[in-house]
């Protein structure tokens, strides 16, 4: 599946119809892994037959793959899920060039990967709700499976990425408490963050994710970073300005100066939030946003697979 690298999300226009892409592509992959037994999950694909009806016969595949095959619905299910996504300014890094190739930063690649979740779900038949959060809670609708509902949140991730913010700090513990409050019915509870919070109040945030446990709720938390520059601290070595995005504090070093520091104090932050996962049985994934959208497709699909 293309990890879209070429695409500037918001030059598309259309995130519904760039959500529908990667499903597609993502389908036609399982069909060739073997993983194919998954996606009877959200539609059956089987090869088309001489007497089968032509009415199911499922044509963008066709257009994709030259191979004709039938598409059958499950019934309808249960499932509800919550997806939470973090608005919060560090979600923006990296920022657009001024000149160059488009870009896909980490809120981008979120809300894209939402809106392909919502789209396999709107074929599962099942009922999802959408959830956004900076220093508090922005958004939260209840989960509902209509069009109308499908359609009105696509609009609003749609404006989302066509409005960015600028020094929007972060509160992660706080929202997630609120989501936890919020969302009555069990339900997978979808969160993508890259979980840059205080490191002050990491018991706070490890506190509001065993809060959503605590009320019956799945979790599966998407780790979105860069993996490149936030994780590995990939600079050349030479002076650069550090501008955080969300306070707009700058701070001048030689990149190899703070490297080693830097790496170790991520990871030692990394480990802690997978061993709480681990501890309060969240799944945690790590989501390099270059590395495109099959893992997070996969793993939702492995989660949903277990709760049916």
């Amino acid at each position: 599946m293309s990890i879209l690298k070429e695409y500037d999300v918001r030059e598309t226009g259309n995130l519904e119809l760039l959500a529908k892409q990667v499903v597609e592509g993502f389908i036609i992959g399982l069909h060739k892994s073997p993983f194919h037994g998954f996606s009877v999950e959200f539609a059956e694909h089987r090869i088309y037959n001489p007497g089968d009806s032509t009415k199911d016969i499922d044509w963008k595949v066709f257009a994709r793959t030259d191979r004709l095959y039938i598409k059958r619905y499950e019934e309808e299910t249960n499932l509800r899920c919550q997806i939470v996504i973090d608005t919060s300014s560090s979600m923006y890094f990296p920022e657009a060039p001024k000149k160059g190739n488009p870009y896909l930063n980490k809120l981008a690649f979120s809300t894209l990967a939402a809106a392909t979740i919502m789209n396999l779900l709107k074929k599962q038949r099942d009922a999802f709700g959408l959830s956004t959060f900076a220093d508090d809670l922005i958004k939260h609708t209840k989960a509902r499976s209509s069009t109308r509902h499908y359609n009105l949140i696509m609009a609003y991730l749609d404006n989302l990425l066509d409005n960015p913010t600028r020094n929007n700090t972060t509160s992660i513990a706080k929202s997630l408490h609120q989501i936890a409050e919020a969302t009555h019915k069990r339900s997978l509870v979808v969160i993508f963050s890259d979980m840059f919070e205080q490191t002050d109040q990491n018991n706070q945030l490890f506190s509001a994710l065993q809060h959503l446990k605590y009320n019956k709720h799945e979790v599966i938390l998407f780790h979105v970073v860069d993996k490149k520059h936030e994780m590995d601290f990939k600079f050349e070595n030479r002076p650069y300005i550090f501008v955080d995005i969300e306070t707009g504090e700058k701070v001048r070093v030689q990149s190899n100066q703070v490297k080693e520091y830097y790496k170790e104090q991520v990871m030692k932050y990394k480990k802690q939030l997978k061993m709480k996962c681990l501890q309060y049985k969240i799944d945690f994934v790590e989501a390099d946003i270059n590395e495109g959208f099959r893992t997070v497709l996969m793993s939702y699909l492995v989660k949903r697979h277990k709760l049916m």
